[in-house]
């Protein structure tokens, strides 16, 4: 019958590597990768539970530290560069894994200052929290008259006026302007038709707001990926002359009449 050993419990395979590494007092950036395996094997043996996910993760520990021991074992290639030590990727593992270990004890011990430490809610009655300090208006308005607030009151009006701007404060009113580019399109085509011939400046005669003048520009460039009528200019910054082509001059006249506009 075999003596039953009571372990201690480990969180998972790093934690029990570095409690042996610990134990056995060595530098954990040069572990005696020989001497701690013999050890995990040793505890694995005698685990008295057997969790299958808790045991799948030291066994695959297990297998690691058979990996580098038997990779250490291997005679080494005599060559220029130096080989990479097996043990490197373990050591990262340990030491970041230390790192954690060591904040959660830090989170932990403040955990319970913070229990310690105990709160108390505001008890100030209702009576002083709406006390108000009274306003000796007396104080105040002792010298005060008509005539001196009306002073101020002059003083202030002229000092928002002198921030207005004088130009933008004639412009009055903005309103938006409801403009049809379909209507448009009628309207340019008809009037190019009926001239033959036209300028666009002459075609804005009577389209002062900016909006008409999009929407006409609009209507010209629709009228031109139509075919219907043909746009030049001479040199840079001149007029554009816009031209009905004949097949469509010919349709919209026939249109008109049509329609006893004539």
């Amino acid at each position: 019958m075999g003596i039953p050993v009571k372990l201690q419990n480990f969180e998972g395979p790093l934690d029990l590597l570095l409690h042996l590494i610990d134990k056995n007092k060595v530098n954990i950036y040069d572990i005696p990768i020989a001497e701690i395996t013999d050890q995990y094997m040793e505890y694995l043996h005698h685990m008295e539970k057997h969790d299958l996910n808790m045991m799948s993760e030291f066994l695959v520990m297990a297998a690691t530290l058979l990996d580098i021991k038997a990779r250490m074992l291997l005679p080494q290639e005599e060559t220029e560069e130096e080989t990479e030590d097996p043990r490197a990727d373990l050591v990262e593992q340990l030491l970041e894994y230390k790192m954690y270990k060591f904040m959660s004890y830090e989170l932990r011990n403040r955990q319970k200052e913070a229990e310690l430490s105990m709160f108390k809610k505001p008890t100030i009655p209702k009576e002083v929290l709406e006390y108000k300090t009274p306003v000796d208006t007396e104080d105040l308005l002792e010298g005060v008259t008509l005539a001196k607030l009306h002073q101020i009151f002059q003083s202030i009006i002229r000092r928002q006026e002198s921030r207005m701007d004088p130009i933008r404060s004639q412009f009055g009113k903005i309103e938006k302007e409801e403009i049809s580019l379909d209507e448009r399109i009628e309207d340019v085509f008809a009037y190019v038709s009926e001239k033959r011939k036209c300028s666009f400046r002459g075609l804005l005669q009577k389209k002062r707001g900016k909006m008409q003048v999009i929407v006409t520009f609009l209507a010209i460039l629709e009228l031109m990926k139509m075919g219907k009528i043909s746009v030049m200019q001479e040199k840079t910054f001149e007029d554009i002359i816009i031209e009905a082509k004949e097949e469509t001059r010919g349709e919209e006249l026939g249109n008109q009449k049509n329609a006893g506009s004539y």
